[in-house]
């Protein structure tokens, strides 16, 4: 306490992120990161809601962490920014595009790489192109489903809405999604998976349907898993 520094780092992950690979990647290298500068790593649970993410973070602050990384899910842009402002501590914030405290995030532009995906189908033939969104309470869910609509309007291709899926960001929810789709009886040539655990599921279920990938349908995911 003399010296001002507890050697700890704290990190707030809301729990409805904890079982994709996304997450494990997130806790190894933060863990071994730490390690490797003889810190500890103490991780608080975000749970449901902006106000249970707010109450990690205090938590995290009144255990006097030297630092705190937040994957947010329920707070807004406008309400991190006020965090940030109010504490002396440093809070670093992942996958969110801050407006005032712009050295403090590291995010994606997950529009624009959707929108990369959908144009390189586009320049390989495809116009029926289907796509399954993420979880649309989600920032990252609509700009990716932002992304798919922006490439397509671009092309002058007209957006099919029977051709979009919500998912789930889980595998279960991508087999879910091509089932969807069949009943539906939309024919599609190709698919972007808002994440690579749905994109693992549209695999799988269009093997057993017997859909041959990739010359029936090509495939898109998102993040680059094992």
């Amino acid at each position: 306490l003399a010296i001002k520094s507890t050697q700890t780092i704290g990190l707030v992950v809301t729990n409805t992120l904890y079982s994709g690979n996304i997450f494990s990647e997130l806790m190894l290298h933060s863990a071994r990161m730490m390690e490797e500068q003889g810190r500890q790593l103490i991780l608080a649970d975000g749970k449901h809601t902006a106000e249970d993410e707010r109450a990690a973070i205090q938590f995290l602050l009144d255990l006097r962490c030297d630092g705190i990384i937040i994957y947010p899910r329920f707070l807004s842009i406008a309400e991190m920014d006020e965090i940030i402002s109010l504490h002396k501590q440093p809070i670093l914030v992942i996958n969110r595009r801050l407006r005032r405290n712009d050295s403090y995030c590291i995010f994606s532009d997950q529009k624009l790489t959707s929108a990369a995906a959908v144009k390189h189908l586009i320049k390989l033939g495809h116009r029926d192109i289907a796509f399954i969104t993420g979880s649309l309470d989600s920032p990252t869910g609509m700009e990716r489903l932002s992304g798919y609509k922006s490439a397509l309007a671009e092309q002058n291709i007209e957006i099919n809405n029977a051709h979009i899926v919500e998912g789930k960001w889980t595998a279960q929810s991508g087999v879910d999604a091509v089932d969807i789709l069949l009943k539906r009886g939309q024919t599609f040539s190709a698919l972007v998976a808002s994440n690579d655990e749905m994109a693992v599921g549209v695999l799988k279920r269009l093997a057993e349907c017997h859909i041959s990938v990739p010359s029936a349908v090509s495939v898109i995911g998102f993040d680059d898993i094992p």
